[in-house]
């Protein structure tokens, strides 16, 4: 018996990278699998083919699980409706929701046109609400669910040109901590997992400085499939138990992150001014003040 027997589970972005490890791993669990993959490009623009998403449902049948393949687009209402109905449709049924469908169109914030933004936000963000959003009522009638939304630490953290994309995976924290709490009492469960793994979402890292080189070296040791199997847990009725937390997947490593909770406090019985501000909390907070890092600031030694 697998973990996710006689379960049906929609995979967003499934075509490549982890994406196409959850499915499969998914399958191998026992779960019958929605392979959702638009084939565009990493920017989100052109097709490259429908192939991708087809290739996994292949891969799927030769082991003898069920599979659909699916073309929608996330960031579209009717698409992400259209998901979870070939779900439904197919297997009869919905358990999980992984949104994982993502693209890319880094460029410093200065720089960056509101399309560049929206196209970002459209997909990761908007996305992972519409397929969530059209999953929910099933959710809700069968008393019971599971979503798993990827974030980033571009987002948790910080990094150099993805206003974008931080801000996107920093609002899908927002979104999966509100779903896990509106939907508690329907049994329903909602995390986020920051994957770490060497995809064509970040093979374009320029490598023009012996710095960047070794962070590519590193980040090239990152391996897709090391996601899977902690988000088969998270889906499984052993994660019924775990909701509204933030975690990563780094090769053997799984990290619980902490959330925004009250560090310091300044209080005067007179009032504030803009005076007295300034003279008492800024010194007074200073050394709590968080630096500027980057995700790779933060993550300094090797995967294991």
């Amino acid at each position: 018996m697998g973990m996710m027997d006689g379960k049906a589970v929609l995979v967003t972005g499934a075509g490549r990278g982890v994406g196409r490890g959850i499915a499969l791993a998914m399958a191998k669990a026992g779960a019958a699998v929605v392979v959702n993959d638009l084939g565009v490009s990493i920017t989100g623009e052109g097709e490259d083919s429908a192939s991708p998403a087809e290739q996994v449902v292949a891969e799927i049948i030769a082991m003898g699980g069920r599979a659909v393949a699916n073309h929608d687009s996330v960031a579209d209402w009717d698409g992400a409706c259209a998901m979870v109905k070939a779900s439904v449709d197919n297997f009869g049924r919905i358990d999980a929701v992984v949104n994982n469908a993502g693209n890319l169109r880094d460029v410093y914030f200065h720089k960056m046109s509101p399309e560049d933004f929206r196209a970002v936000v459209d997909v990761h963000l908007q996305g992972s609400f519409n397929t969530s959003r059209a999953a929910a009522p099933f959710f809700k009638d069968q008393e019971g669910g599971a979503f798993v939304h990827m974030t980033s630490t571009s987002g948790l953290v910080g990094n150099f040109g993805q206003a974008n994309y931080s801000a996107a995976k920093l609002g899908i924290v927002g979104l999966s901590k509100s779903i896990a709490l509106d939907m508690q009492r329907f049994k329903v469960r909602s995390n986020a997992v920051a994957p770490f793994a060497w995809t064509r979402m970040i093979d374009s890292i320029p490598t023009d400085t012996p710095e960047q080189q070794k962070r590519v070296d590193g980040l090239k040791k990152l391996d897709a499939d090391k996601i899977a199997p902690f988000v088969v847990a998270l889906c499984s009725d052993a994660g019924a138990n775990v909701t509204g937390q933030i975690f990563g997947v780094r090769n053997n490593e799984i990290y619980l992150f902490s959330q925004p909770r009250p560090i310091r406090t300044a209080h005067t019985s007179d009032g504030w001014t803009p005076e007295t501000v300034a003279e008492r909390v800024f010194d007074q907070f200073a050394k709590d003040f968080y630096p500027l890092h980057r995700s790779a600031d933060v993550f300094t030694w090797e995967p294991v």
